[in-house]
């Protein structure tokens, strides 16, 4: 997994690791509390998932530490009127006739089921940089690929999923 990141991926990372242990980490002790006073903890089921959730929580809070601690930072320098990271893009699919909307992202946020596409992905590579108008050859692999026109970039940077995934 490559560790680049934007500035707004670690501020949202920021954000969850503040959120998981002042909220979510005091939450999970209580429930912690709650189920070793149900008694016998050799066959306390809730006691276990209790625990279970707690560390689930905690070793999270560790990955996205390790994620800030160890990331690349990318500094999207394109222009407003340039593809580039964290922009959304709409295309036209010369093949298939059809507009379709992607935003392109690090790595670490692609989700191509729900248009997050990766700046190292054949169609990330391929867009960076590209502006309205150009037609844009996007090698799928050296024996296919097909033809893009953009037809508009979106420079907002609206947060489309609030919180990063969780893995």
């Amino acid at each position: 997994m490559h560790n680049e990141l934007t500035r707004k991926d670690i501020e949202d990372m920021e954000a969850e690791i503040e959120h998981r242990k002042v909220v979510v980490r005091k939450e999970l002790l209580e429930h912690v509390k709650e189920a070793r006073s149900l008694g016998d903890l050799s066959e306390n089921f809730e006691y276990y998932a209790a625990k279970k959730e707690k560390n689930k929580n905690e070793s999270r809070i560790r990955y996205l530490e390790r994620m800030i601690r160890t990331a690349t930072i990318l500094d999207d320098d394109s222009k407003d009127d340039e593809v580039g990271i964290n922009k959304t893009i709409t295309v036209y699919v010369e093949e298939d006739d059809v507009e379709e909307e992607y935003k392109i992202v690090t790595t670490v946020r692609e989700d191509s089921l729900n248009g997050l596409v990766s700046n190292e992905s054949p169609m990330g590579k391929a867009l960076l940089g590209h502006k309205v108008g150009d037609r844009v050859f996007i090698e799928v692999n050296k024996d296919y690929g097909y033809y893009v026109v953009i037809r508009k970039i979106d420079n907002t940077t609206v947060d489309d999923a609030g919180m990063l995934r969780d893995y």
